[in-house]
């Protein structure tokens, strides 16, 4: 069911600014008692950042799955009735960015399809790299028989492998299914009894499990924990899947743990207030920033962040360096996604409609700005000449993280390789290129020392070009983002 069948897309205002987008956030909670879809809904608004396009819940009531989503966020889609009309004891939750496939309500998640043993709703984070050769298999074992599949997602291809397996349940299906699967995926399904979750093998995308008084959940982050007042447990392991139904909680490995966690979870896709591998992401950025002040130190006369991504860097710099930490820019809280196109006038007022500078702050001082990366310029562009307007005397850029020179093939919407800033100029340049009075980045050795997880468990491939996993020719840099939509969805 849907109040936007014919697929009606957000609009971001600044799309041509906007940061590093993670593929989804998921979340699923198993709570006889409890008003699931209430809970899922706060789940998903805790996780909102990791997807702003679509957001969706599935829940059952030990007969029968049902299923609402929608283009928006996720205040947008649900409202009070529409979570009432989602009864049971068993839920999952989607919010969506399209890193690859299209942005339409048919690509919107959970998806559902019927099985030999049941319904199975599914919902995936990250990114497969081998969707090509899975979408083979699925055509071998059900031939189209003439229909056009409607979605053009990996996470449809999964959905359709775990239930066409002549396995004796859902569970069976989904070990049998799992180890074919290359790539990045934090996954939540269920049946109409019992909850699943499970994790790539690399372990890429993070994904954890919390307990309620009355059950258990199991979200993308420790925030969404956090909201629905669960208590964390742990992380769910690389390689395993976890089930969650009356019996309780039980745990198989489907393969051996080969961690490599994203390390730009670290730099920007988590919240500030979710942890990590045992790691706080707010004192692993204030880390940053302090070291960041020791490789790249400069004189001046204010410390101030990019808001809100770049603030604990910030913190850190002014640590670090002994400047003092001021509010320089102001951000309006409520510029981002809107069904209102806005019009030329307003575009080309580009960062202003998301940033206003602070002239009593910033005249006359030299500036240290902060930011968390720098992905095609844009931004930081437009920022140091906002400041320069407010009357700055200097401006410095200093960034958390290295250049980002590669793309993301494991859940990030980062731009293809030729769209990168750093894939083709030098910091000097780029330094000229925003403008700024001189530019400093931190280094890989200094952001995986501020992690605090040891250099081989963690996928740096966005900062080195180092791929862990495999990436076939169809995805190789020669391919156009617009190619490689057209080969793999997600």
């Amino acid at each position: 069911m849907s109040r936007r069948p014919d697929g009606l897309l957000n609009h971001n205002i600044l799309d041509s600014d906007k940061g590093p987008q993670d593929a989804c956030g998921v979340f699923g909670v198993w709570a006889p008692g409890e008003e699931v879809a209430k809970l899922a809904f706060y789940g998903l608004y805790a996780l909102q950042h990791r997807g702003q396009e679509a957001a969706g819940i599935a829940t059952s009531d030990g007969e029968r799955i049902l299923i609402y989503k929608d283009m928006g966020l996720v205040s947008q889609v649900f409202t009070e009735s529409d979570l009432a009309s989602l009864p049971g004891d068993l839920a999952i939750g989607h919010c969506r960015y399209s890193t690859t496939g299209s942005s339409t309500w048919v690509n919107a998640q959970p998806t559902l399809r019927p099985t030999k043993y049941g319904t199975l709703a599914l919902a995936h984070n990250g990114n497969l790299t081998n969707t090509g050769d899975l979408a083979e298999l699925v055509q071998k074992l059900e031939p189209s028989n003439g229909r056009e599949r409607g979605a053009t997602t990996d996470t449809e291809i999964m959905t359709a492998l775990i239930s066409l397996q002549n396995e004796k349940n859902v569970e069976a299906s989904a070990i049998a299914v799992l180890p074919q699967l290359e790539g990045a995926f934090s996954l939540v399904f269920m049946d109409e009894h019992t909850l699943y979750a499970a994790r790539d093998r690399h372990g890429v995308r993070p994904l954890v499990l919390g307990k309620l008084e009355t059950g258990w959940v199991v979200a993308s982050e420790s925030a969404g924990l956090d909201i629905v007042g669960a208590s964390f447990v742990r992380e769910i392991e690389p390689g395993e899947l976890v089930a969650i139904d009356e019996s309780g909680v039980r745990s198989q490995r489907w393969a051996t743990a080969e961690p490599k966690g994203c390390l730009f979870e670290y730099v920007y896709l988590a919240r500030p207030d979710t942890l990590i591998a045992g790691q706080g992401i707010h004192a692993t950025r204030v880390a940053m920033g302090v070291r960041l002040a020791t490789e790249s130190p400069v004189e001046a006369d204010l410390v101030i962040s990019v808001p809100e991504s770049g603030t604990p860097a910030a913190i850190g710099f002014a640590k670090g360096s002994g400047i003092p930490f001021g509010i320089g820019l102001v951000k309006n809280s409520y510029v981002g996604r809107t069904f209102i196109q806005p019009s030329q006038t307003i575009r080309q007022l580009g960062i202003r409609l998301k940033l206003n500078p602070l002239r009593e702050i910033i005249e006359g001082k030299r500036i240290v700005v902060v930011d968390d990366s720098i992905v095609r310029g844009n931004t930081q562009r437009a920022i140091v000449r906002m400041l320069r307007e407010a009357g700055a005397r200097e401006i410095h850029v200093r960034i958390s993280s290295p250049p980002v020179k590669w793309p993301c093939f494991y859940g990030i919407d980062f731009a293809t390789r030729a769209e990168l800033i750093a894939s083709g100029l030098e910091v000097e340049e780029i330094r000229r290129s925003i403008g700024a009075d001189s530019l400093g980045y931190l280094s890989i050795e200094g952001l995986i020392e501020s992690t605090q997880i040891p250099e081989k468990r963690l996928c740096s491939a966005c900062f080195t070009g180092e791929y862990p996993i495999r990436i076939p020719a169809d995805l190789s840099e020669g391919k156009t983002r617009l190619e490689i939509t057209e080969v793999h969805g997600h």
